[in-house]
């Protein structure tokens, strides 16, 4: 893999960065990072890949959304959560967009897991899975409004509430490309560049 493909792949890295740092910081992430690295997402991959790039960044953004609306709508994670997976997707096309929510997921579980241990035994732990299962089966979806997220922030044990899951996203992010090391020529980029990025010959 030459430099050229690492770059985008360090720019969304370096957003998911900042979006943790925020996260962790402030239980907050911003739309001044999250619109503009989606916009950008978008361009740079049409650009590398005409077309058939932009598919992938639109497929990408489609599914990082999707893949957290319904964790949105029971008042699991923020909009901004939200936004940051869209904007993430639209650099890394669908399959790796699939593999960092998958790990992003796992990494918020033990996360969760964690703090309820913490708060109230494994009961309770117990307790509160088994529920968030039966609400995903019922299609209790009940959405919940960015102030509800905002008042728990401003909580001042908010620490010991809440999953800072772009912090989470920044993880998956990570393990996906170390899981990938050795093969990420495979997966990266999600798409054929266009002839006349590649000198006249395709792989």
């Amino acid at each position: 893999m030459n430099h050229v493909d690492m770059i985008p792949l360090a720019c969304v890295g370096l957003v998911a960065l900042i979006a943790a740092a925020t996260d962790l910081w402030k239980f907050k992430v911003y739309n001044a990072l999250t619109f503009p690295a989606l916009i950008a997402g978008l361009a740079v991959s049409a650009w590398l890949g005409g077309f058939e790039g932009l598919k992938a960044s639109a497929l990408g953004a489609g599914l990082g959304f999707g893949t957290l609306i319904v964790f949105f709508a029971l008042g699991g994670v923020g909009a901004g959560d939200v936004k940051l997976m869209t904007a993430v997707g639209a650099w890394i096309g669908p399959s790796l967009t699939i593999q960092v929510f998958l790990a992003a997921s796992m990494a918020a579980g033990v996360y969760a897991l964690i703090l309820l241990f913490v708060q109230g035994g494994a009961a309770r732990a117990i307790g509160e899975v088994l529920l968030l299962l039966y609400k995903i089966g019922a299609r209790d979806f009940k959405v919940q409004s960015e102030g509800s997220i905002e008042s728990e922030v401003r909580r001042a044990d908010r620490r010991r509430r809440l999953v800072p899951f772009a912090a989470m996203i920044c993880v998956g992010f990570a393990a996906t490309i170390l899981w990938h090391h050795r093969d990420l020529d495979q997966v990266w980029p999600p798409h054929d560049r266009p002839v006349a990025l590649e000198g006249g010959n395709r792989p």
